[in-house]
């Protein structure tokens, strides 16, 4: 079964405001606000006329997503056996040009297109799911004191155990409204804060700290020092009783390496896109497996195919021993006939076969978007 056709389409979706139930916008996350967002979805189909769906991000432009897809990744595709999905990553060794967002987006639809061939769920094919529902954090940009001890107290109503936040930008700021948000659910929450590489090594220090001293439980403590600094993570993991974990490290090949190496982290964020595809993420899940580091997958306002992989391969993955990060319910749209629900703080992992959703072409029509719309083009939750 070969692929004929691979297509790409950038699409634009509001975010809910917080006014609204699951609401989360404007989201502030360190120096930048979102209140909406652009997608690529992307569409390969098979000379036996079966059609994967795969989505990422489009990066700084769409049209640069556009004529990366279309003039160096689809021509690799198209003719290729859709199961040749190894051969496929590997013939994009260029050493000055990161496409690896893209390459992830199309090896995501020929998995699609795989299992459905197959007649049966991805998950199927990554060992099969240990459980039909996962826990999902909540997440949550950076609000004034007061409105995030309600959000807190919303989302601890709503059944969820964890939530992330973001901050960076002020640690007085950080400090009292984590402290808020813990002592107005008694307690009963976890709780994740994201520096998003804002703060330096005494800032970082400063925050984890007092929040230790106020109390405050941090699942981990995310991203808080730029990529790329070993040897601030080593010791600011020596200084502080609260776990540290990294994100955007997870982005740049090696750096999970060096940084288990030299057991610097406690937890990892990864996100199937930006390492390049389902594949690439199993493989990083052996390394931090081996290590006894915890995981828990990424999540920038992912539209239902991106979510609907990520289920499957949590769902499928024992290495990932912590909540997914999931905010697609904070989206006013979707490309999916059937947008995923979170019930009482989980998401069901889908049973039909490929991915287990049905992408709908007249939306990802109607929610199609050109250059210069004014959208954002990528965020990071």
């Amino acid at each position: 079964m070969r692929i004929t056709t691979v297509e790409a389409t950038p699409v634009g979706v509001d975010i809910r405001p917080r006014e609204e139930p699951y609401g989360v916008a404007p989201y502030v996350a360190g120096y930048t606000t979102f209140e909406e967002i652009l997608r690529l979805v992307i569409r390969v189909e098979t000379d036996e006329g079966v059609v994967g769906w795969g989505e990422t991000t489009v990066g700084p432009e769409p049209n640069l997503a556009m004529a990366a897809i279309e003039h160096v990744i689809a021509p690799e595709a198209v003719g290729r056996e859709v199961w040749e999905i190894e051969s496929f990553l590997e013939a994009f060794e260029y050493p000055y040009v990161r496409l690896t967002p893209y390459v992830a987006g199309v090896e995501m639809a020929m998995w699609d297109a795989l299992a459905k061939s197959r007649g049966m769920p991805l998950h199927q094919l990554f060992g099969g799911k240990r459980v039909d529902e996962l826990p999902v954090a909540y997440c949550l940009g950076i609000t004034d004191t007061e409105e995030a001890a309600v959000q807190a107290e919303w989302a601890r109503e709503e059944g969820f155990e964890v939530i992330k936040t973001k901050g960076g930008l002020d640690v007085d700021q950080d400090v009292e409204r984590l402290t808020a948000m813990h002592e107005a659910v008694d307690g009963d929450l976890k709780f994740r804060l994201d520096g998003n590489q804002t703060m330096s090594f005494g800032e970082a220090v400063e925050t984890g700290a007092r929040l230790e001293d106020a109390g405050v439980y941090l699942q981990y403590f995310e991203q808080p020092l730029r990529i790329d600094n070993l040897g601030g993570y080593t010791r600011l993991r020596q200084r502080l009783r609260t776990p540290v974990g990294v994100n955007e490290d997870a982005y740049h090949e090696r750096n999970l390496f060096e940084l288990v190496r030299e057991d610097a982290i406690d937890a990892a964020v990864v996100d199937l896109i930006p390492a390049g595809g389902l594949l690439a993420t199993k493989q990083l899940l052996g390394l931090l497996g081996e290590a006894n580091v915890s995981v828990a997958h990424h999540s920038s306002f992912d539209l239902g195919i991106k979510t609907a992989a990520v289920l499957q391969l949590v769902a499928a993955s024992p290495a990932f021993d912590l909540p997914a990060d999931r905010v697609n319910y904070a989206l006013a749209d979707d490309v999916i006939e059937d947008p995923f629900e979170v019930d009482d703080g989980r998401m069901t992992v889908p049973d039909a076969l490929g991915l287990g959703v049905s992408v709908s072409p007249e939306k990802v029509e109607e929610l199609r978007v050109s250059s210069g719309e004014g959208i954002t083009y990528d965020v990071s939750i």
